[in-house]
C-alpha cells in the first residue's frame, strides 16, 4: 500500500480508505450476485494467514482487537472455478460452520462436497446440508519428514484416503486439487498471503478487504487461462467480461447508494 501511494503521490490514507470502500463494495456484490448457483462438485479449504503478528508473538489484548493467526475458508467450483463462498475467522467449528452455512445459502443445487480431514467440518456439513449431499473427506498420507527441510516444507505425499461421509459421493471426484490450486493463487496474488514477508494485514478489518477485492477480481475479471472467460461467465452469473472499470464502478454506486 505504501508503493501504491509513492506511485500515485497521494497519502497512505488515501489508499487505505479506497481499499475498504472497494473491499465493502466488493463484498456486498458477492453477497448479492453469487448465489443460485447451479454447482455439482464443490471443494473446500482452509488457507492460514496472520494479522499484526503471529500468534506466538501476539498479546490476549491484541488478539482480542483480531491479531495474530488468521483463516481463510474458501468454497471453490470444480468446474466453472468460481468461488463461491469464503470467510475469514478462526480454524475452528463456530467459524467451520458459518462457512458452511454461507457455502449451502449460495447453491441451488445438490452437489458433491469435498474437504480435507479437518474435525470440524464434520458437524458443519451435517449442521449446515444435512443429508442433502454427497461429502466426502480426502485426507493426504506424509512420509518421514526431509532431513533439514523444517519450515513450510511438508514431507513428501505417499497417497491419499477418501472416505464417504453423506451420501454417495463418486470416488472419481473426490478431490481437493483446484482448490489448492486456488490457494496457491491467492498467495501469488495478494502481498498480504506472502510468507517471510513484512507485507502482512496490520487489521483485521483490512485484511477482509483485500480479500473482498481479490475474489471479486478472480471471479469477474481475471480471464482463467483453460476457461478462456471469467468464472462468473462460466457459471451464469455474469455474461459479459469485466475489466477493472467496473469495479471502480461498484464502488462508486456502493458509496452513492445506487446498488440498493
Amino acid at each position: 500500500m505504501r508503493s501504491i501511494s509513492r506511485i500515485a503521490g497521494v497519502s497512505i490514507n488515501t489508499v487505505t480508505k479506497l481499499l475498504v470502500d472497494a473491499g465493502n463494495a466488493c463484498a456486498a456484490y458477492h453477497d448479492k450476485n453469487v448465489v443460485g448457483v447451479k454447482s455439482q462438485r464443490v471443494q473446500c479449504d482452509e488457507i492460514w494467514s496472520f494479522c499484526y503478528s503471529k500468534a506466538k508473538n501476539t498479546s490476549d489484548e491484541k488478539k482480542l482487537e483480531g491479531a495474530g493467526d488468521v483463516w481463510t475458508w474458501t468454497g471453490i467450483d470444480a468446474d466453472t472455478k468460481l468461488m463461491i463462498s469464503y470467510v475469514v475467522g478462526n480454524r475452528d467449528a463456530d467459524s467451520a460452520l458459518q462457512f458452511m452455512n454461507d457455502l449451502k445459502e449460495r447453491l441451488a443445487t445438490r452437489v458433491q462436497l469435498t474437504t480435507d480431514g479437518h474435525g470440524p467440518y464434520l458437524k458443519a456439513v451435517d449442521g449446515a446440508f444435512g443429508i442433502d449431499v454427497d461429502y466426502a473427506m480426502l485426507v493426504k498420507l506424509y512420509g518421514e519428514s526431509v532431513e533439514g527441510q523444517v519450515r513450510y516444507s511438508p514431507a513428501q505425499c505417499v497417497g491419499a484416503k477418501k472416505t464417504k461421509i453423506v451420501g454417495n459421493p463418486a470416488p472419481c471426484c473426490i478431490s481437493t486439487s483446484f482448490v489448492e490450486r486456488q490457494n496457491l493463487n491467492m498467495r501469488m496474488g495478494m502481498r498480504r498471503f506472502t510468507r517471510l514477508t513484512n507485507a502482512f494485514s496490520k487489521k483485521l478489518e483490512n485484511h477482509f478487504y483485500a480479500l473482498a477485492l481479490y475474489f471479486m477480481f478472480y471471479n469477474f475479471v481475471r480471464i482463467h487461462k483453460t476457461l478462456k472467460v471469467t468464472p462468473a461467465m462460466v457459471a451464469g452469473i455474469e455474461t459479459k467480461l469485466w475489466e477493472m472499470a467496473d469495479l471502480v464502478k461498484i464502488t462508486d454506486d456502493y458509496l452513492t447508494g445506487k446498488s440498493n
